[in-house]
């Protein structure tokens, strides 16, 4: 996607492909998505710190050379069993646009609940995502707000100081 919020050629080209067993290989993903078209990239994304590190993260994408290509693949493959987990895939931009939307529908009051708008293809309008962006402080600040209030009063309730670190006094 391009800074103004349009998406590109190439992100309309590009899968999300999720709900990925841990045995899938990256090979075994490449066999599977090679029969709708060209691959010309593939990230297949990897622990890379904690316990977890050197493991599958679960999901990966897949850049096709055309927008068709990818989505013969998305419509061929999205639900589609694989180590008997059902396969989530969409265009990677759509990935961005449906976390934003439901992102949005969780937003703080109904006056300022935004929709997805703009062209077919779903972009955002810059207002929606400024409207995001707001309900997302708002709400920060609401729950910021809340758990100091909370602190305070259980500091009033147990005679504990603010100012004084609480454990060994």
């Amino acid at each position: 996607m391009d800074p103004n919020g349009f998406i590109d050629e190439k992100s309309e080209s590009r899968l999300y492909v999720g709900n990925l067993d841990l045995r899938i290989t990256e090979a075994a993903l490449i066999k599977m998505f090679s029969p709708f078209g060209k691959i010309v990239a593939e990230d297949f994304l990897w622990h890379t710190r904690g316990p977890k590190r050197g493991e599958p993260r679960g999901f990966a994408f897949i850049q096709y050379s055309t927008k068709e290509e990818a989505k013969l693949a998305k419509e061929k493959m999205h639900g589609k069993l694989a180590c008997g987990r059902p396969l989530v895939v969409r265009l990677a931009s759509e990935k961005y646009l449906v976390e934003t939307a439901e992102k949005l529908s969780k937003g703080v009051g109904d006056s300022h609940k935004t929709s997805l708008s703009g062209s077919s293809s779903g972009q955002m309008s810059r207002t929606a995502k400024i409207a995001a962006i707001k309900n997302k402080l708002k709400a920060l600040e609401e729950d910021s707000s809340i758990s100091k209030k909370q602190k305070l009063a259980e500091s009033i309730s147990t005679g504990e100081s603010l100012d004084r670190p609480s454990g060994k006094r």
